[in-house]
């Protein structure tokens, strides 16, 4: 089955209804709160995240706090979000950076973010596009499955499928979007068995049935 440019619009709006409203699961007050439970969230699920950084930030949620704690009240705080070691060590040096260069602010430019220790596209869109309202497409798991399956963006590798979901969707619904396909991702398109005969796509899919 070949899927047309039309299809995927087909495909854009069905969602667009179908998850009008989705925000991000992960809980924050801040740009900082936000990056710091992005970083959090790699490999681990946003409840757990939700669940390590609600005690967290109450004992530390600036740069200067988190730094103050010191790196072994770090460890121990976000242990069990799974490869604390890197991630605190990531953390940690990115609050630094933050304090010695940008005033103790997380940065809006684009490249900036992307020079923080443990930040790559993926956390650098998410900040972008969901602290600072500025159009980005993150792709997580569930966005680089479901964009593959349904063939609205085919790549190999997350930033291909960036590219290419770029390409597919109109820039003002690139922030949006992404919530749409994550959320699409793990409530129907999901990993091991996804919920083909539910899905609002079916119809259009290319991989409906394949999976199961």
């Amino acid at each position: 089955m070949r899927v047309t440019s039309k299809i995927k619009d087909q495909m854009i709006k069905i969602l667009s209804e179908v998850y009008a409203g989705a925000r991000p699961a992960l809980k924050y007050k801040t740009p900082f709160e936000l990056l710091v439970a992005v970083i959090l969230s790699a490999q681990c699920t946003d409840q757990r995240v939700n669940m390590v950084t609600g005690e967290l930030f109450r004992l530390a949620n600036t740069p200067e706090a988190i730094i103050k704690m010191g790196m072994p009240s770090l460890e121990k705080a976000i242990k069990s979000c799974g490869f604390y070691h890197s991630k605190a060590k990531n953390i940690m040096a990115t609050c630094h950076s933050l304090v010695e260069n940008y005033g103790g602010k997380v940065p809006e430019d684009y490249d900036a973010l992307l020079s923080l220790p443990g930040v790559g596209r993926k956390t650098a869109n998410v900040v972008t596009s969901v602290a600072f309202n500025r159009p980005a497409i993150a792709v997580d798991t569930h966005v680089f499955r479901v964009s593959n399956r349904t063939r609205l963006a085919v790549g190999e590798t997350p930033d291909e499928v960036e590219r290419k979901l770029q390409k597919a969707i109109p820039m003002e619904q690139w922030s949006d979007a992404h919530h749409w396909l994550i959320w699409h991702g793990r409530k129907v398109c999901k990993s091991r068995r996804p919920l083909c005969g539910e899905c609002p796509l079916g119809e259009l899919c290319p991989s409906n049935g394949k999976n199961d």
